[in-house]
């Protein structure tokens, strides 16, 4: 049993950001599932969008924010983030980001949903070295502690102890290297863990965004809020091999143009921004398209521009490609959409604080109300780094505070199961629940679609717990479960919504609706009653 100051589950932007903001005598525990350079920091690309230009404005990336958003991003969590980006930026560059620079300043990009070029990178793997230069300097700190292959099973709470003044205490963590499930107490918890795009079959994202943090935050009694709005990238590289890849935004916003099989470029005919339209209108497009068709793919080519440029702009991108026989200076990429953001969470406010005291909950884990309906491009990075150093300083002001002593926690009792010699049974039904929240909940939906979800997710939950109560728990198992809770609450959301928003979009409500409302579910065992259930 292990006890600690701070434990941060999860070691993306957004958890690292927090523990090196925190004083340096806190006691920080951080939990890797695998290993850092596997979450999806590691895989972003595009940058991180802040006013750093003169001829920029707050209000101007204001105003973008909360067009992309549909109406729905919530003006105060807007204006907290873009207003502490240059903070965040010019702090992670004290920290050793090597974003690229032009001549005597930072290079910046545009992106769709920008009016202006406000992405500072670093060339095409921005993710890459906000990782590993915030990694580094969470190894060389004396009070952090980065455990790698643990992976948290659930939150520990007064309430769960059957005790008064209910509060987050800790969580039991699979050790993966034992195989044993630790007890790991703390005065302050932080959920860092992610979003949920791996409950689609087709992703962006790694293999570690399964929605842990909004699943354990739901048990644990926390609000979630519009978990219908998951953005589909529009452009995931179409190749056999090329598992989770992602073209960035920035091939378009340096002119890349998408064209149909014979040639034909088909943007302009949706949307008078064509290939910069938001995300969301340009991921449906393309389904539009290829569902039009017969398609399995359309092509995004920026093979027009020099290859020089290419080449020095889009590196990562050009080498990748070139691995599968592709080569974008000469030849356009052929793309699909794939589940790459969830914009709804756990509730939080402009702190990172959720309904349960002492527990946190940051990056995509949560939901603030900046991204609203749609995420801008590039404002995933910035709300990892602008909300961990604000809930680094929630947290740093209530250790101060006189704080009960942590109670007993009893160890976890692995007595009555057994060793699964079935664990062909978690394959079938990982398969099963990606396969069916991509057909039925999917970029286009129904009120048949969506009910068939939830039959079909409602059989699985049993299984699932008949499973997780008679077998060793396994990093499969508890993904799997995760996955189970956390698509029940986007099937449950999206038939709430009677209309079309943002990514929210329904053949039987296909107009926006007058009123502008979140979608919040609470559960059984949230505190206060009149709550939205």
């Amino acid at each position: 049993m292990r006890e600690v100051d701070v434990l941060i589950i999860g070691s993306g932007a957004a958890g690292l950001t927090l523990a090196l903001n925190l004083p340096p005598r806190t006691r920080i525990c951080i939990l890797s599932k695998s290993t850092p350079d596997n979450g999806s920091t590691w895989y972003a690309q595009g940058g991180i969008a802040a006013v750093l230009d003169n001829e920029d404005s707050i209000e101007s990336h204001i105003d973008d924010t909360l067009v992309a958003g549909s109406a729905l991003s919530k003006p105060d969590a807007v204006e907290h983030t873009v207003a502490g980006g240059r903070e965040g930026i010019d702090w992670l560059i004290e920290q050793g980001v090597p974003f690229t620079r032009e001549e005597d300043h930072y290079h910046l990009t545009q992106e769709g949903g920008h009016s202006h070029r406000r992405i500072i990178h670093a060339n095409d793997a921005t993710g890459e070295a906000v990782g590993e230069t915030l990694i580094q300097r969470v190894q060389a700190a004396a009070n952090i502690e980065l455990c790698e292959h643990h992976i948290a099973i659930d939150l520990i709470t007064r309430s769960k102890l059957r005790l008064g003044n209910n509060r987050c205490v800790g969580a039991y963590v699979l050790n993966a290297h034992t195989g044993h499930v630790e007890v790991i107490k703390a005065q302050q918890v932080v959920l860092a863990t992610g979003g949920a795009s791996k409950t689609y079959l087709y992703t962006s994202n790694p293999d570690g965004a399964t929605g842990d943090g909004i699943a354990m935050a739901w048990r644990a009694g926390c609000r979630v809020a519009n978990l219908e709005f998951n953005q589909f990238h529009p452009t995931c590289l179409f190749h056999p091999k090329a598992k989770s890849f992602l073209i960035s935004e920035a091939v378009r916003g340096e002119g890349g143009i998408l064209r149909l099989p014979d040639g034909t470029r088909f943007m302009p005919n949706f949307d008078e921004r064509a290939e910069l339209a938001p995300r969301d209108i340009v991921a449906r497009t393309i389904d539009h398209e290829m569902k039009r068709l017969g398609l399995e793919y359309v092509y995004l080519d920026i093979s027009h521009r020099p290859a020089e440029f290419i080449k020095a702009h889009f590196p990562t991108i050009y080498e990748r490609c070139l691995s599968y026989g592709i080569d974008m200076t000469r030849e356009p990429i052929p793309v699909v959409p794939a589940a790459h953001y969830t914009c709804g969470g756990v509730m939080t406010d402009l702190a990172g604080r959720t309904d349960l005291p002492g527990l946190y909950a940051i990056g995509e884990t949560a939901y603030t109300g900046l991204h609203g309906a749609n995420r801008l491009a590039s404002n995933s990075l910035l709300e990892c780094v602008v909300y961990g150093r604000s809930a680094a300083l929630a947290i740093a002001d209530a250790l101060q505070e006189t704080l009960p002593p942590l109670p007993q926690v009893p160890a976890w009792d692995e007595s009555q199961v057994t060793d699964s010699d079935e664990d062909v049974i978690i394959a079938h039904n990982w398969e099963e629940l990606r396969r069916f929240m991509w057909d039925y909940v999917g970029i286009v939906r129904t009120n048949k679609r969506l009910q068939r979800a939830q039959h079909r997710v409602d059989l699985l939950q049993q299984e699932i717990t008949e499973y997780y109560s008679n077998y060793k728990v396994s990093r499969d198992l508890i993904e799997l479960r995760n996955l189970a809770t956390v698509a029940e609450l986007i099937i449950r959301s999206a038939l709430l919504r009677k209309e079309s928003r943002g990514l929210h979009y329904t053949l039987d409500y296909p107009e926006t609706g007058p009123e502008l409302q979140d979608t919040i579910l609470a559960p059984i065992n949230y505190p206060w009653p009149e709550a939205s259930r």
